[in-house]
């Protein structure tokens, strides 16, 4: 089973990218917040692999950290009436750190946002995943790191802030990490539009 790939980027687009590696391509899978990390044609990059084998045909899923791999792992395995398609499609609508926040916090409004999840299936992704995110993500646990100042902060603003530059023209990870940064300069009762101001300012 193929776990891990180094190779040189042959094509890449949103949702696939084909590696050489050591002369042979390989077609992967992967969802836009990785697709959005990757290096330009031409250029090296490393993947950590999910594999799935079936009968008749071979899929690979790559990610960019063995974190993002072993969360999409974890929600295919866990969660009953998701696949890898679904998952991949949860990872391109929103960052693991987002998902994993909006499980913790229990925010099935959040994660209902997301391609191929309804109401139901949110549920589903918070009654069997809450004390795995709780328990494995170490940052949820502590009080003064990133992640923890998140919990305390409502999702939908946080959420608003992100979309907000997501588009204004920013990158996911970028709005992200600026959103993240204007919360623990500002603290969590600020008005959304607080936040936006100081993390397009950052």
């Amino acid at each position: 089973m193929i776990a891990y790939l180094k190779g040189t980027v042959l094509e890449a687009s949103p949702l696939e990218l084909i590696l050489d590696v050591q002369g042979v391509g390989y077609a992967i899978q992967i969802p836009i917040t990785t697709a959005e990390k990757i290096p330009p044609v031409g250029q090296n990059c490393e993947l950590y692999i999910h594999s799935v084998y079936r009968e008749d045909s071979a899929s690979l899923y790559g990610f960019v950290t063995k974190s993002d791999r072993d969360f999409f792992r974890l929600i295919i395995e866990k969660v009953s009436g998701i696949g890898p398609r679904i998952a991949l499609s949860i990872l391109s609508k929103m960052s693991v750190e987002i998902l994993q926040n909006a499980i913790f916090n229990q925010d099935t409004s959040l994660l209902s946002q997301c391609p191929g999840i309804g109401k139901k299936t949110a549920e589903r992704l918070v009654i069997e995943l809450k004390d795995k995110v709780s328990t494995s993500n170490q940052s949820l646990n502590s009080e003064t790191s990133l992640a923890s100042s998140k919990a305390n902060y409502s999702n939908s603003k946080y959420q608003d802030a992100v979309s907000s530059l997501i588009t204004l023209g920013y990158k996911l990870p970028e709005a992200d990490k600026r959103v993240s940064k204007a919360l623990q300069n500002l603290g969590a009762d600020v008005p959304t539009e607080a936040i936006i101001k100081e993390a397009l300012g950052s």
